[in-house]
């Protein structure tokens, strides 16, 4: 009955279409206001959404690229530490014109008396056994075993290697012997008239029949020591070549005399 009064009088007034047209605005006014109210922050809380996801998957896609430098500079430098490590092996003045052969280290097998390390070559690049085997500074062994495809060297510092070495220009000879990979090389029974003092520095002598060509740097001497009442010298010795980092040697292809 309210209805039909309120839209008797709209008639009588203004005519029942505008009536209508404007009860119809009085009524959803209120509520289009209020929906608006709603919607709009809503509206907001999806866009904010959408552009979080965004910066999430950004994030992600930077997160990725970095690792990726990452791994690439990781990568650089341990190209660029192999080419300084291959750069030292050939640094090799001391063999002069004799021929030799690269090699990558493969197994290191040090106890207490033993030292010994396998390498990546054998005959199939013309390794025997017996050839000498140097590294940037100096003597680090010879070849004991050969396979096709690998060796295995014995180290200066093994108990069983000995080396004729000499220093003041070939004059004074000595033989020099591993004591073990922990406790380096020493001589013994120096005579009391050489005149050797530490840091002097030894090479191979290259004796006939010896094991090793002349001139590969062996060692230098730590400390000079005499035994009260000996009649000679004792030596402990510092090996030429760094033993505790080998990553690559050369087989200097050369045979000793028979």
């Amino acid at each position: 009955m309210a209805v039909l009064a309120t839209i008797l009088i709209l008639y009588l007034t203004t005519g029942v279409a505008s009536g209508l047209r404007g009860g119809a605005n009085i009524v959803v006014t209120p509520f289009s206001w209020a929906v608006n109210t709603i919607a709009r922050p809503i509206g907001h809380l999806l866009a904010g959404t959408i552009n979080y996801s965004d910066v999430v998957a950004q994030n992600e896609k930077l997160r990725y690229q970095l690792g990726r430098a990452e791994e690439r500079a990781n990568e650089a430098w341990a190209f660029s530490r192999q080419l300084e490590q291959l750069t030292n092996q050939l640094d090799l003045p001391f063999v002069g014109a004799l021929p030799t052969v690269m090699a990558q280290v493969t197994t290191v097998s040090p106890t207490n008396f033993a030292a010994t390390v396998g390498i990546s070559k054998g005959r199939d690049s013309g390794v025997l056994v017996g050839m000498p085997v140097v590294a940037n500074g100096g003597l680090v062994g010879r070849v004991i075993a050969t396979t096709a495809s690998g060796s295995t060297i014995q180290l200066i510092t093994d108990t069983n290697s000995s080396v004729g070495v000499t220093f003041k220009a070939g004059k004074t000879n000595l033989v020099v012997s591993g004591r073990g990979p922990n406790n380096g090389l020493g001589a013994t029974s120096v005579p009391l008239g050489t005149a050797i003092a530490p840091g002097t520095k030894l090479s191979t002598d290259g004796l006939n029949g010896g094991l090793y060509p002349a001139g590969l740097p062996v060692a230098s001497v730590k400390t000079v020591t005499l035994t009260p009442g000996a009649a000679s010298y004792n030596l402990t010795l510092k090996p030429a070549a760094d033993l505790r980092h080998l990553s690559y040697l050369d087989v200097v292809l050369w045979e000793p005399a028979a």
